[in-house]
């Protein structure tokens, strides 16, 4: 029987400091919007070169805030990619616009920036790529693309924060940058989303936007001249958020070890397609996703199984999007983005987050190896 802890595949690290001052919050009496948001805020605005921030309730909220920012609607349509958690394509259908998918790179496993140009119509108003597993997309192709055509860019950075492109941090620079602080990401703030924007003037009327569409008089009053969502963060969840970006840097740091580690450790003769082994720039390894091998693609509940009795979490991040009945009704087919669907189907997430050891990453890899052994019929 193995009486070792289970280990997840994420866990978020959150200090005895952090909780002291959720607690003095809590104590406050001031416990939604407040002072702590306009600190995260400011904070989190330093951190992106002085470029306006406002919180919200989660990434998803983000996103779909940014687009509307951008005054897509319905007969719009916005580019993004099948590989991703179904929330960036779902907040393009809420606005009332066509998400119009383009394959993956086999590479990155992000948007193929070489097939863009492609999808490009008339009604295209918007770029939306995503940093899969924390790995920016090319910020400078992307950015020339979308300038050569006019187009506005929403980066869906909800994995990403703490990565780089060209030594600048992702958000200090770019149109429109979402992150989001879900429970499972990087910094968490337990749920959470931010925008980063390009001037006080967009700021002004996404602080619209995510409360109603009020707006506060002087002498108490109010006026509402345009629809708004209830999509405001919590002073809760902001001093979470404070404390987690005192550790941002550090988590990061570990993420990157961690990462070596799987990688030096691996038994590369599996068949086991990794990640790009580029551990020290650009990306935050919010993930380490290994592809199964092809010929063990439709094993991956038993492999998923295998290592859960061996006490180990395994995510799957994600099915190829437009598999899912609601986008198949929408006229989409098995073979309209093939490289997306290979990587959906074969990849697993493994267990990665600051408080692992470097023998927990060691126990990983002898699991997948034992695991493999039993897929392939053969007891090591």
């Amino acid at each position: 029987m193995n009486d070792t802890p289970f280990l997840p595949f994420t866990r978020p690290s959150i200090d005895e400091r952090t909780i002291a001052e959720v607690s003095e919050v809590l104590r406050s009496g001031w416990i939604t919007t407040g002072p702590k948001c306009q600190a995260l805020e400011a904070a989190l605005s330093r951190r992106f070169d002085g470029r306006p921030v406002r919180l919200v309730n989660s990434g998803t909220a983000s996103l779909e805030l940014a687009l509307r920012l951008c005054d897509i609607g319905p007969g719009d349509e916005v580019i993004t990619t099948p590989m991703s958690w179904v929330a960036t394509a779902n907040v393009v259908l809420a606005v009332g616009a066509t998400p119009v998918f383009v394959d993956a790179d086999a590479a990155t496993r992000n948007i193929d920036l070489d097939r863009i140009e492609a999808a490009i119509t008339p009604r295209t108003r918007a770029l939306l790529p995503v940093d899969l597993a924390g790995l920016p997309v090319d910020r400078d192709r992307l950015n020339r693309l979308a300038a050569a055509h006019g187009l506005r860019v929403v980066e869906d950075a909800a994995q990403s924060f703490g990565a780089q492109w060209g030594g600048r941090p992702i958000g200090s620079f770019g149109d429109l940058v979402s992150f989001s602080f879900h429970a499972n990401k990087n910094m968490t703030f337990g749920e959470g989303g931010c925008l980063v924007m390009n001037d006080e003037a967009e700021a002004r009327r996404f602080e619209l936007l995510r409360l109603q569409g009020v707006q506060r008089l002087p002498g108490g009053g109010m006026e509402v001249e345009a629809w708004g969502a209830k999509a405001n963060m919590t002073d809760i969840a902001a001093a979470i958020g404070l404390g987690q970006l005192r550790s941002i840097d550090d988590f990061n740091l570990r993420r990157r070890q961690l990462a070596r580690r799987y990688f030096e450790r691996w038994d590369r003769s599996l068949g086991f397609e990794l990640p790009s082994e580029d551990t020290e720039l650009h990306g935050n390894w919010h993930m380490f996703q290994p592809l199964l091998p092809r010929a063990f693609a439709a094993a991956r509940p038993d492999f998923v199984a295998g290592m859960k009795a061996l006490g180990f979490g395994v995510g799957v991040h994600y099915p190829a999007m437009h598999l899912f009945s609601m986008f198949r009704a929408m006229g989409h087919a098995r073979g309209d983005f093939p490289v997306a669907e290979d990587i959906g189907e074969r990849t697993v997430t493994l267990p990665l987050f600051p408080a692992m050891t470097d023998a927990d990453v060691d126990r990983v890899c002898a699991a997948v190896t034992t695991v493999m052994a039993e897929l392939q019929g053969v007891r090591p």
